[in-house]
């Protein structure tokens, strides 16, 4: 059996821990949701805290279960993504997480990004094992530090593939990367602190501002986690 599967969980357990992923998920969707209309916050702002919510999330279920509660995990929030689709327009749940600016394809631009996700973490975890918390450090926090530098301070500078981009925003998903990457330091005992790292954690953390900048719209969180993964095994570990 793969290495991957060697501790498999026990049918109650699997069903107890299925149970707690998919309520904490309907919470986090719940909360975007309520931010959305209690709180008069864009749908840019509430789809964010959903996406980070759910990658940190994530990182504590790698940490403490391994891939098999990821995968569980990942099908749960599955389930809830699934429940918001269905609801379409006028439900909370959808509004909170689909962008009126995307108009007729509010849809698409929730269900291509979340099937990005669920690619590029479930390469990072096959591939790299634990190591993929990098990537969902980077894709959870890096990513999504976007949005909001860019929505306060940016001017748009860059239209391509991935969409309108900001200098600005550019730098925000820099600088959380590189904080991304110094939280996984500190989490994986795999890596350590040397003059190495001070030179990597920064060139790994440039190298995701422009992932996200020139990625395809949708797609990002594919690169987002598999880059980040990828150079930290080769740059970070012992």
């Amino acid at each position: 059996m793969s290495p991957l599967f060697q501790e498999f969980p026990s049918v109650s357990s699997l069903l107890s821990g299925a149970l707690l992923g998919l309520s904490w998920s309907y919470i986090c969707l719940r909360f975007a949701a309520h931010l959305r209309r209690n709180r008069r916050l864009s749908t840019g702002y509430t789809r964010k805290v959903f996406h980070v919510l759910i990658f940190l999330s994530v990182v504590l279920v790698q940490a403490f279960g391994g891939f098999v509660w990821v995968c569980i995990f990942g099908a749960m929030v599955s389930l809830v993504v699934a429940l918001a689709v269905l609801a379409g327009p006028g439900n909370r749940f959808y509004e909170a997480i689909a962008r009126e600016k995307d108009g007729a394809r509010r849809t698409y631009f929730i269900v291509i990004p979340y099937f990005a996700t669920l690619i590029g973490g479930l390469v990072s975890s096959v591939f790299f094992g634990p190591l993929a918390i990098v990537g969902y450090l980077v894709g959870g926090l890096g990513d999504a530090a976007g949005v909001p530098v860019g929505s306060l301070w940016g001017k748009p500078q860059l239209n391509n593939l991935a969409g309108t981009k900001t200098f600005e925003g550019s730098i925000g998903v820099i600088v959380a990367s590189a904080v991304a990457l110094v939280i996984a330091i500190i989490i994986r005992p795999e890596f350590h602190w040397n003059a190495q790292t001070l030179v990597a954690v920064p060139a790994i953390a440039i190298v995701c501002g422009f992932v996200e900048a020139f990625s395809p719209r949708g797609w990002d969180n594919v690169p987002m986690q598999i880059v980040p993964t990828v150079l930290a095994a080769f740059l970070l570990s012992k």
